[in-house]
């Protein structure tokens, strides 16, 4: 029996452009009961010596996560909903193979704990039918949860795209940057 009611359709989508630094989305996500009031999003400054321009930093939550596919303890799981979740604190070892691993460079090792953490997309809230807490809260709308055809309504100049080139690697993504209308990928030199 399923006992959630996660939304297939709703997708989260990043608008770079649109982060303003506020980080209201890292508070929402420290009120957050599951992961010990840590932040599990980042929000990084692009240059802070030459410019203000800040950028979000989430899990990606990759087709293949290749911070689950290095862990030695499997400690990391991908759900059939697509979502890759924190370290199982029971299995974890605190190796930061994870950490080394992911492209994004979005998994901390919280050494508190001795534990990966990560964002989980608000798991205990959009298997419920809620949306992402730092969604709920983004004053700019970089951050957005919905579906595909309310952010194409909401952003006509720009396409969302989960296809990341790193190299000779190609990364899919659960979660969608928004980029210049027509674009199907973003290449990572």
């Amino acid at each position: 029996m399923n006992y959630t009611s996660f939304n297939k359709n709703e997708e989260f989508f990043v608008d770079m452009q649109r982060c303003i630094g506020c980080k209201a989305c890292e508070m929402a996500c420290a009120e957050c009961e599951t992961n010990g009031q840590e932040t599990l999003i980042h929000v990084n400054y692009v240059d802070r010596a030459s410019t203000i321009q800040t950028t979000v930093q989430v899990c990606m939550h990759c087709d293949d996560p290749v911070c689950a596919n290095v862990c030695p303890a499997d400690a990391i799981s991908k759900d059939e909903n697509g979502i890759v979740h924190t370290a199982n604190t029971e299995r974890c070892i605190g190796c930061s193979n994870c950490v080394m691993a992911c492209p994004f460079g979005v998994p901390k090792k919280e050494e508190s704990y001795d534990l990966m953490m990560k964002c989980t997309m608000c798991y205990d809230r959009t298997s419920i039918g809620k949306k992402p807490m730092c969604a709920t809260v983004c004053p700019s709308g970089a951050l957005f949860f919905g579906t595909r055809t309310e952010i194409e309504e909401m952003r006509p100049n720009s396409t969302p795209v989960n296809t990341f080139i790193f190299g000779k690697e190609i990364v899919n993504t659960k979660v969608n940057i928004m980029m210049p209308k027509g674009s199907t990928e973003l290449i990572i030199y």
